[in-house]
């Protein structure tokens, strides 16, 4: 017997909704964390649209929208004078069918609370101050060896334990990266007087950029997120008397104004890709998969949907009797897009790109994947293994059709007759409509077009892949 059907092993972003998308979807599962409590700070402070609208569908989206805010406006500084705005990212129009078209700023720690209250809300826990030391597997269950001396077995395990995970080298995983910036970089959440609170204050590098100096305030809170440069070959002080000093050098404050550091952290930004995704019984997501420069706000929400496209998944072949081959799509679906998503934190790091329409990740897509199927004989504009837009058809919202761990049958100007609807599976039929045109799509638990059609021939040897 096991203890649990799915162990997670980190309660970070990528932790903590996969715990709450298997409690919604009935899956016995146990997120461990090796920390006494959560990530206390702000980091990943930066969610995009695509994931507030895993979050819409996952139950957290009003708490979200409460705790946070629009990004501010970007203010240049030079000698103590304002010098010009500066937009931080590309506009972009809305749209119907994104309803959510600009980044939404969030700290990390508020973030990961949220999560948490929904995972127990859903009767989930997490067990705090318990560390994985060591991990070993069979064909049947994973056995993970804890710091106390306990053992936690279960049927699946996932590594969601960050960038050093030690579940990924106990499989026995690689990882190659590289360095993005030679550069040391702090961040810091700190109280600040004499700074208003309605920008993004930027106050420029001096010869070889190591003067870099960034102050933004953090949305619902008194805090502000600064972020600091230092020259290749030192150290940087994460101190209150180290960043005051780094204060007073770079910007018109005095070193008293910066009242208070409540989080702090020093690092070397880098991007890193694990080598596989999979081994065995055990699973990577978040940053044990993956490890991005912050710049462009990748990381968090790369790490989102990992365990969102991994959640369904573990959900279908442990209480709907779908063969165990579907979970070999999580690999082949994520991690060419993890691959594509470094390089784009990179490319937004190092300059060579603004932030734009492709850091909203809207425009992911699994049409290469095994689990895509597009059988029109006309496709039209959304394809199978696309994101499912939203739109309004017969008086519903789509997104309020799609939300909840089911399946969804568009049939617009299609006829979906003899298609049995079920909990499992909900069938909602309307004219043809923008953007999807005519046809028939099915719509993945993860958002994502699985299967689409002229007709119904084919649907039910699909829809066996998933048990159902």
């Amino acid at each position: 017997m096991t203890d649990t059907d799915v162990l997670v092993v980190g309660a970070g972003p990528a932790g903590l909704t996969l715990g709450i998308d298997l409690a919604r979807r009935g899956v016995p599962a146990l997120v461990v964390e090796r920390a006494d409590g959560l990530f206390p700070g702000s980091r990943g402070k930066g969610l995009q649209p695509r994931t507030m609208e895993v979050f819409d569908d996952l139950g957290v989206l009003d708490a979200i929208r409460e705790a946070g805010g629009t990004y501010p406006v970007g203010m240049l500084w030079r000698d103590g004078r304002r010098a010009g705005e500066h937009l931080m990212f590309d506009p972009v129009e809305d749209g119907e069918d994104s309803p959510y078209t600009e980044p939404w700023m969030v700290p990390q720690w508020r973030t990961q609370r949220i999560l948490l209250e929904r995972l127990e809300e859903l009767g989930g826990k997490v067990a705090f101050g318990r560390e994985v030391t060591a991990v070993d597997q069979d064909e049947e269950e994973v056995t993970a060896r804890l710091a106390s001396g306990s053992t936690v077995r279960a049927r699946y395990a996932v590594a969601a334990d960050g960038g050093r995970s030690t579940v990924r080298r106990a499989v026995g995983i690689g990882m190659t990266g590289e360095e993005v910036d030679p550069y040391p970089t702090l961040v810091a959440d700190v109280r600040i007087a004499g700074l208003d609170r309605d920008n993004w204050h930027l106050f420029p590098p001096g010869d070889g950029g190591e003067g870099f100096l960034a102050i933004c305030p953090l949305a619902g809170t008194e805090d502000f997120q600064l972020v600091a440069r230092f020259a290749e070959g030192t150290d940087a002080d994460p101190t209150l008397d180290g960043i005051r000093r780094v204060v007073a050098a770079r910007s018109h404050l005095a070193p008293e104004d910066v009242t208070e550091v409540r989080w702090a952290s020093d690092f070397r930004p880098r991007a890193a890709l694990a080598d596989r995704f999979r081994a065995g019984r055990v699973f990577l997501t978040g940053d044990a998969a993956h490890v991005h420069s912050p710049a462009g706000g990748q990381g968090l929400n790369t790490s989102v949907q990992d365990a969102y496209n991994l959640g369904w998944k573990l959900g279908a072949v442990l209480r709907e009797g779908a063969d165990a081959a579907l979970l070999d799509t999580y690999e082949e679906e994520r991690r060419p897009v993890a691959e594509r998503m470094l390089g784009l934190s990179t490319a937004v790091h190092r300059g060579e790109v603004r932030r734009g329409a492709a850091t909203r990740q809207l425009g992911l897509s699994y049409r290469e994947s095994a689990l895509s199927r597009e059988t029109r004989q006309t496709p039209g504009p959304v394809r199978a293994g696309d994101r499912a837009p939203d739109a309004t058809v017969a008086g519903v919202r789509l997104f309020d059709a799609f939300r909840g761990p089911h399946l969804t049958l568009l049939a617009l100007g299609a006829d979906a007759s003899g298609v049995e609807e079920s909990a499992a599976l909900r069938v909602l039929s309307a004219p043809a409509c923008d953007p999807y045109g005519t046809g028939l799509f099915l719509v993945r638990p993860d958002g994502h077009v699985g299967w689409a059609g002229d007709t119904t021939a084919g649907l039910a040897d699909y829809l066996a892949r998933f048990g159902r």
